[in-house]
């Protein structure tokens, strides 16, 4: 081999080692399953390959993006929110009965439910720091306590909402579904939050080693109830998401969004343990599920059967963690 083609040989090696570096392993596995599933669709399916459906997949995806942005915050910290589905119930209910098609009360009952939704997620984080109970347990306490107000406050979906409210839902600009991109600029903020402020590093360092991070100085209190009462804001922004789509409030959902919050966070990349992981793989999952799900339906695959299937993955995203923590010990 000549001199020049072993230069560009090691060159290629190097080029190759250094995106393995900055390209974590579960993103890389990500990109190329969506590519994998685009191929498939595109092969088995002339309606999937369309631009408007793959529009239909990014709009579709606002729901599950906006409830695993906030668990993929809580769970860089070494926690998790099961109270995701209460606090939907109650704030979405609680939105389209008060506002009832009155215009003139979109926006206050918008920011209260909001509160209400970062109120619920404060409480999560408060009693964990109080009682020192395993977030698993508090957050299923809180949303027993949400789903039950939510049912006392109305037991069948209620109220209504103004003409042009669903265009959060199914608005687009030049083709482009508004409300997703509104969810994209969420995950931006918040990624930017996390890697470039002091409390991202904190988030991370708790996540890492929480004793550790005490030790040296990390306002833990602060930390856990940021997480939180994020998460908590995040479940009644999806709650105002889903009255726009459904154009009223349900206190039952029908969709079980805990487990679908947690399946992308795991895909992703970020561990359950804490302290590593972010938010493009989060991104990345969900619209990995969000484009399996749409090749699923377009196939005729009962949604059933695609819960079973959610389920498997997850299984296999937690045992290729624990097969990698168990390498690098």
């Amino acid at each position: 081999m000549s001199e020049a083609a072993a230069a560009i040989g090691t060159g290629d090696r190097s080029l190759i080692a250094r995106v393995r570096d900055r390209v974590p392993p579960a993103i890389a596995i990500e990109i190329a399953l969506i590519l994998l599933l685009l191929v498939i669709g595109a092969a088995l399916s002339e309606q999937f390959r369309t631009l408007d459906n793959l529009a239909n997949i990014y709009e579709q995806a606002s729901v599950l993006l906006l409830v695993s942005l906030g668990q993929t915050v809580v769970i860089l910290t070494g926690g998790i929110d099961l109270s995701f589905e209460g606090n939907i119930a109650l704030t979405g209910s609680i939105l389209s009965g008060q506002v009832h098609g009155d215009i003139d009360l979109l926006m206050p009952v918008i920011v209260g439910v909001l509160l209400i939704g970062t109120v619920a997620g404060l409480a999560n984080g408060g009693l964990i720091l109080l009682l020192r109970v395993h977030p698993l347990i508090v957050t299923l306490a809180i949303a027993s306590v949400l789903q039950g107000a939510a049912l006392l406050y109305t037991q069948r979906p209620i109220g209504g909402m103004p003409d042009g409210f669903d265009s959060l839902a199914y608005g687009r600009i030049w083709g482009i579904p508004v409300g997703s991109t509104l969810v994209l600029v969420g995950f931006l903020i918040v990624g930017l939050l996390l890697k470039y402020t002091r409390l991202g590093r904190q988030i991370f360092a708790y996540g890492g080693d929480p004793a550790a991070a005490r030790l040296v100085g990390v306002p833990v209190t602060r930390v856990v109830l940021f997480t939180y009462g994020l998460s908590g804001f995040l479940a009644s922004a999806t709650a105002i998401f889903l009255v726009a789509r459904l154009g009223v409030g349900n206190p039952v959902n029908e969709t079980p969004l805990n487990l679908s919050s947690i399946t992308p966070v795991i895909l992703g990349g970020t561990m359950l343990s804490g302290g590593r992981g972010g938010v493009v793989g989060t991104l990345l999952g969900v619209l990995l599920l969000q484009t399996l799900s749409n090749l699923l339906n377009f196939l005729e695959v009962s949604t059933f059967y695609q819960w079973m299937i959610q389920g498997f993955i997850v299984i296999a995203a937690v045992a290729s963690h624990l097969d990698r923590r168990r390498r690098r010990a």
